[in-house]
């Protein structure tokens, strides 16, 4: 260390040690070039100049220090209006604004609601009052189901424990703008978080088949009607303009079974109504026959009756004449009697003369013995 008597910053120089560029100031030497306090006086002066001539002082009337403010920017009276006729321009360029005729603006004051401003130019002095302009008039649609959202979003389970797949879309617009921008935090997701849930809602109180066949219209209306109720009561400031019930089918992995099957249900349906027309056929045959055999009842218990009714009348009207003239009255039953039962007899009469036979052909019956026989010949003489 016999070689270090140069200070603090050692001695020496040319060691050739090199401790020179381990030395705070670049290596240099304090008191080498020249003292280190006159080049931070000049730093200071400089600052000096230049704040006097911003403050409007003039440049150039001091050169203390080395460096002095002479050769700096200068501001004039003229260029620091010039600023400020632009800054003007720039704040009434950012607080006029303009809203279509399809718009509406909210504007701000501090974060809270000022006013809503209509189509044409509005004024919001900037940054005071801020504004957020929002198409109204626009339709803005979000779909909902399998297909568009590549998940489960479609999958609902019916009434009758199926599972059916929808595909929809719900097609709205903005009708208060402040309640839009204040009440919901997202108002997109509220709408489609709230269609969904209805559509759940409708298709469990329904059964799978009117819900593929003939009910989309009625469900579509019903759906739309309890959206625009649901988000009402939200204060939502949206409007439901329509829903469209773009599809509704089964499970892609269940779809041909389910036509199968629903094709065996249309069969059987078919053969359902060839069976019960085939029924209802045969039964209004059958209550026809017994109708008709009713009726023929009918009439043959009014035929006995009447007849009985006008044998005892005749009987009676006998029994009277017979009480009045018993022997003329027997006597006139015998011979009607005897009319009766030989009324029907074939009689031949025999004369036979004095008792000989002769004179008299004798009768052959032929009639009577071919009536008789049990097979009488196709051809033959009858005598």
């Amino acid at each position: 260390m016999a070689g270090n008597n140069g200070g603090p910053w050692g001695g020496g120089g040319n060691n050739g040690s090199g401790d020179d560029d381990n030395r705070p100031n670049g290596g240099r030497k304090p008191g080498a070039e020249g003292p280190g306090i006159p080049e931070i006086d000049d730093l200071v002066n400089k600052g000096r100049e230049q704040l006097r001539v911003l403050m409007g002082g003039g440049g150039g009337g001091n050169n203390k220090g080395t460096g002095g403010g002479g050769g700096g920017p200068q501001l004039t009276r003229g260029t620091i209006g010039l600023g400020l006729l632009g800054a003007a321009a720039l704040w009434l360029f950012a607080s006029f604004y303009t809203v279509k005729p399809e718009e509406q603006s909210v504007e701000l004051l501090l974060g809270r609601y000022l006013q809503t401003g209509g189509p044409g130019l509005n004024f919001a002095p900037w940054p005071i009052v801020s504004r957020e302009v929002i198409a109204v008039t626009s339709e803005r649609n979000i779909d909902i189901g399998t297909s568009r959202a590549g998940m489960d979003a479609g999958l609902m389970l019916t009434g009758d424990e199926n599972i059916v797949d929808i595909d929809f879309q719900v097609v709205w617009n903005i009708t208060d703008p402040q309640q839009y921008l204040f009440n919901l935090a997202n108002p997109p997701q509220t709408i489609e978080a709230v269609a969904e849930s209805a559509m759940r809602e409708i298709i469990a109180q329904s059964e799978l088949a009117p819900i593929l066949n003939r009910d989309r219209g009625a469900i579509a209306d019903n759906l739309s009607t309890l959206i625009q109720t649901t988000l009402d009561s939200y204060d939502s400031g949206v409007n439901i303009i329509r829903v469209n019930f773009d599809k509704a089918d089964p499970p892609d992995p269940v779809i041909d079974s389910f036509r199968l099957v629903q094709d065996a249900e249309q069969e059987r349906d078919r053969v359902q109504n060839v069976a019960d027309a085939y029924a209802n056929r045969v039964v209004a045959e059958a209550r026809g026959n017994a109708a008709q055999i009713l009726e023929e009842a009918e009439a043959y218990r009014a035929q006995v009756v009447n007849q009985a009714e006008g044998e005892a009348s005749r009987f009676s009207a006998v029994l009277a004449e017979y009480r009045n003239a018993p022997e003329v009255t027997r006597k006139r039953l015998y011979l009607e009697t005897m009319e009766k039962v030989l009324g029907g007899v074939e009689i031949i009469l025999l004369d036979e003369g004095d008792g000989s036979g002769q004179g008299v052909v004798p009768y052959l019956p032929l009639n009577d013995l071919r009536r008789n026989s049990p097979a009488a010949p196709a051809a033959g003489g009858s005598n």
